[in-house]
């Protein structure tokens, strides 16, 4: 159901801090003329923990408007709270996204039959679900065995590895056949190459052409050319990790002229040192 390439598509703000809803309709026009194959709003690149519950609404509204008949929307519904998350995701349901990125509930620490039972409840709404595995900043991994029991459910479909580890991906898929989305850009490859079927990537906010190509190539098996890409921009795929995501990625959004530099506290713009690593960078890969 959801294989290729998906952006986790940054949430733009004017420069008074309100969502800049035009510019974020122009981004949605330049993932979908790169030929992506969905986006994922308000999640982690969208800022979802400074939006507030109408904001986070109206974002998957107008991704959900701007992308139909042209890229699956992948809603970040997750939240900490399970009554929470059921209500965004069945907000996210009614108003025709495809699927729903959920995210391990974060601070309070669940253990894992906790997690199983979170996840069950949400994906009982009806929609696709993407387990969203991200300890570094969830502090709970969902277990592979968990994974493994939640893949028994019709509506979880897939799983996003943010954990820095192609063997999890090994792991899950001797296990089950839940669908493995890489989590992190400098992983994508080796994760494609042990079998996940797709990325929901960051750097695909920069170079959505190119992220886009090099999955194809090696979803097609023809991974000499995938390794050509990711050898090339795998600098970059690291760099926009400087900082805290996305610090990095809208600091090179606002330099190529796509995005106002704006962020909500407690998010603030990187270091002078570090924008100017990024800036090399984006001019080393000819972004710039």
């Amino acid at each position: 159901m959801f294989e290729g390439t998906y952006t986790a598509i940054v949430t733009p703000f004017d420069e008074a801090g309100n969502i800049d809803f035009d510019c974020f309709k122009r981004l949605i026009d330049i993932q979908a003329s790169a030929g992506v194959d969905g986006i994922a709003p308000v999640g982690t690149t969208g800022e979802s923990p400074t939006l507030n519950y109408e904001e986070h609404c109206r974002v998957i509204d107008v991704a959900v408007e701007s992308c139909r008949g042209r890229m699956k929307v992948i809603a970040g519904t997750g939240a900490n709270s399970t009554s929470e998350a059921i209500e965004l995701t069945q907000h996210a349901r009614d108003i025709g996204a495809d699927g729903t990125l959920q995210v391990t509930p974060y601070y309070n620490k669940p253990n894992q039959e906790g997690l199983f039972r979170h996840f069950s409840a949400v994906a009982d709404i009806g929609l696709p679900v993407v387990l969203y595995n991200v300890p570094g900043r969830t502090s709970r991994e969902i277990a592979v065995e968990t994974i493994v029991r939640l893949a028994s459910h019709k509506n979880i479909v897939a799983v996003k590895e943010a954990g820095g580890s192609v063997d999890r991906v090994s792991n899950i898929l001797e296990h089950c056949d839940i669908t493995v989305l890489s989590g992190d850009d400098p992983l994508t490859l080796p994760m494609l190459a042990v079998g996940a079927k797709g990325v929901i990537s960051v750097a695909s906010n920069i170079i959505p052409e190119q992220v886009v190509e090099m999955v194809r190539f090696a979803l097609e098996g023809n991974m000499d050319r995938a390794r050509k890409l990711h050898t090339k921009y795998y600098r970059l795929f690291c760099d926009v990790f400087l900082d805290t995501n996305p610090i990095p990625v809208k600091a090179a959004m606002a330099m190529m002229g796509l995005i106002e530099e704006v962020y909500r506290l407690p998010l603030c713009p990187l270091s002078d040192d570090l924008k100017s690593k990024l800036r090399k960078t984006l001019e080393t890969c000819s972004v710039l």
